[in-house]
C-alpha cells in the first residue's frame, strides 16, 4: 500500500495497463497551468518592489510562500481529482442559503476582478516598454490576445490549453532569470534573509502583497476546475451539469473515487502521485522565477532612484546592465500578463459557474471583467502601485478559499480514503492563521499609521 506523509494512504488498485509508467508525463500539466497564476505581473511587480526597496529583507516571504502554496495547490487538484468537482461546485452545493452562496460569490468575484487588473496592466505595461504602445491600448491588446488564448480552450481542449500556456511560462522563466547570470546576488545577503522579520509598515504592506501573489485564491479555484477537467470529464455524477443533489456519505460501491476510476481507466492513487510532482514541479518553476525576481532587484536597484516602479526598473536594468538585459525581462512581463490573464478568467467563469450555477461564455466574461483595469489604465493610475495594491486585495481573499479547501479535504464523506491526514489539516490550519494573522497586523498597521 502506498504511503506518503502529507497524505491519507492510498488504497491499492488494479494496474493500469492503458497509461504505462513510460507515459507519465502525459498526467502532467495542470498544476503548471495553475502555476501560471504564480508568475503574473502582480508577482513582478511585489517582488522587484521589495527587492528594490528593502533589499533582502523579504527572501523568506517568498520562499514561506512558496511552502504554503505547494501544500495548498495540491489540496485543491486532490479535490478536483475525487470528487470530480472544482471547489466553488462543491461549495454551491454545501452553502444551503441563496444569500451567503451570493455573498461568498461576490468576494470571489472581487479577487477575479483585481488579479485581472494585475495582468492586463502588466501586459500594457511591457507593451509600453517594448514598443511605446500606449498603456490603454496595451491592455486593450492584452484582453484581445487573452481571448484567443481562451478561444484555444474551448475550441481545442484543456490539453491545448496546457500546451499553449506552458510554452508561455518558458518564456516567463526565461525572461526574468536570464539577468541572474550576469549580475549574481550576494549569498551571505540571501541567507540572512531567510531570517524572518520586518521594517515598519511598509514591508508588512509589501509582505501581503507578495503572499497575495504567491498564494493566488484564483489560483485555488481554477486548479480544482483543471484537474475535474482533464481527468474527470465523464463522471456522471459529479460533472459540471450533474452534481450530486445532497451530502449524503456514498455507500461502499459509489466512494470518492469508484466512478472516476471505472469512466477514465486511471486509478486514482496514481493520478494523486503524477499531481504531486506536476505541483512540485510546477512551484519550483514559480518560486525559482518569483525569487529571481526580488534577488535581481536587490543586487543590481536597491538605492536607486525610480526603481519601486515596473517602469523604472526596465530603465535600471538598461542602464546598468544593458537592453539585453532590460529587453527579456519586458519580454517575461510581457508573457506574464497574456498567460495569467487567461487562467484568471477561466478561474472567474468557473467561480460564477460553481457558486452562482450560472454559466457565462469565457469571451464576454472576459469583455466585462477587462473594463476596470482599462478604467484605471485610462484614469493615469500609477500603474506598478495599481499591481502592488491589487495583490493586497488577493491576500484578503486566500482565507476565503483556503479555508473551506481545507476543511473539505479533510472530510471522510467527501475524499473518502483520500482524505487529509491530521499532519495535513494540521499544516493547513496553520497556514490560514498565519496568513490571516499577516492580513489583521497589516490593516492595524496601515490604520494607525504605526
Amino acid at each position: 500500500m502506498p504511503k506518503n506523509t502529507m497524505d491519507a494512504a492510498l488504497p491499492t488498485a488494479a494496474p493500469d495497463r492503458r497509461h504505462r509508467p513510460g507515459r507519465a508525463a502525459w498526467l502532467l500539466g495542470p498544476a503548471l497551468v495553475a502555476g501560471v497564476a504564480y508568475l503574473d505581473p502582480g508577482n513582478v511587480a511585489s517582488n522587484m518592489t521589495a527587492g528594490a526597496v528593502f533589499g533582502y529583507l523579504l527572501v523568506w516571504v517568498v520562499v514561506l510562500g512558496n511552502v504554503m502554496a505547494w501544500l495548498i495547490q495540491y489540496l485543491s487538484a486532490k479535490l478536483g481529482i475525487v470528487t470530480g468537482e472544482s471547489l466553488p461546485q462543491v461549495l454551491g452545493r454545501r452553502i444551503r442559503r441563496p444569500w451567503a452562496r451570493r455573498a461568498y460569490w461576490l468576494q470571489a468575484e472581487l479577487v477575479a476582478m483585481a488579479t485581472d487588473v494585475a495582468e492586463v496592466i502588466g501586459g500594457a505595461v511591457a507593451l509600453n516598454l517594448l514598443f511605446g504602445v500606449p498603456l490603454v491600448w496595451g491592455g486593450a491588446i492584452t484582453g484581445v490576445v487573452s481571448m484567443l488564448l481562451l478561444v484555444v480552450q474551448s475550441r481545442r481542449g484543456a490539453r491545448a490549453f496546457e500546451t499553449v500556456l506552458i510554452g508561455l511560462l518558458v518564456i516567463i522563466a526565461a525572461g526574468f532569470t536570464f539577468g541572474l547570470f550576469l549580475a549574481s546576488p550576494d549569498a551571505g545577503s540571501v541567507v540572512e534573509g531567510l531570517v524572518p522579520r520586518f521594517e515598519g509598515t511598509s514591508s508588512v504592506l509589501l509582505a501581503a502583497s507578495i503572499l497575495g501573489a504567491t498564494i493566488m485564491p484564483h489560483a485555488i479555484y481554477a486548479h480544482s476546475a483543471l484537474t475535474r477537467d482533464r481527468f474527470a470529464p465523464a463522471a456522471p455524477a459529479t460533472s459540471a451539469t450533474a452534481a450530486p443533489a445532497t451530502d449524503a456519505i456514498p455507500a461502499p460501491d459509489t466512494a470518492p473515487g469508484a466512478d472516476l476510476e471505472r469512466a477514465r481507466g486511471i486509478a486514482t492513487p496514481r493520478l494523486l502521485r503524477a499531481t504531486r510532482w506536476d505541483v512540485t514541479i510546477a512551484l519550483a518553476v514559480a518560486g525559482t522565477v518569483n525569487l529571481a525576481i526580488l534577488l535581481l532587484a536587490a543586487a543590481n536597484l536597491a538605492g536607486v532612484d525610480g526603481t519601486d516602479s515596473l517602469e523604472g526598473a526596465y530603465a535600471a536594468l538598461r542602464d546598468g546592465l544593458g537592453p539585453l538585459v532590460a529587453t527579456m525581462f519586458a519580454v517575461g512581463l510581457l508573457a506574464s500578463g497574456l498567460a495569467s490573464t487567461s487562467v484568471g478568467a477561466y478561474a472567474g467563469a468557473e467561480i460564477m459557474h460553481g457558486l452562482l450555477r450560472v454559466r457565462v461564455p469565457l469571451l464576454a466574461r472576459r469583455l466585462v471583467t477587462l473594463l476596470p483595469a482599462l478604467g484605471i489604465l485610462a484614469l493615469g493610475v500609477d500603474p506598478t502601485l495599481a499591481l502592488v495594491l491589487s495583490q493586497v486585495v488577493l491576500s484578503f481573499g486566500i482565507p476565503f478559499a483556503l479555508v473551506p479547501l481545507v476543511a473539505l479535504t479533510a472530510r471522510r464523506d467527501l475524499l473518502g480514503a483520500y482524505r487529509n491526514r491530521v499532519v495535513t489539516t494540521v499544516a493547513g490550519v496553520l497556514a490560514s492563521l498565519f496568513l490571516i494573522t499577516l492580513n489583521g497586523v497589516l490593516l492595524w498597521l496601515v490604520f494607525t499609521g504605526a
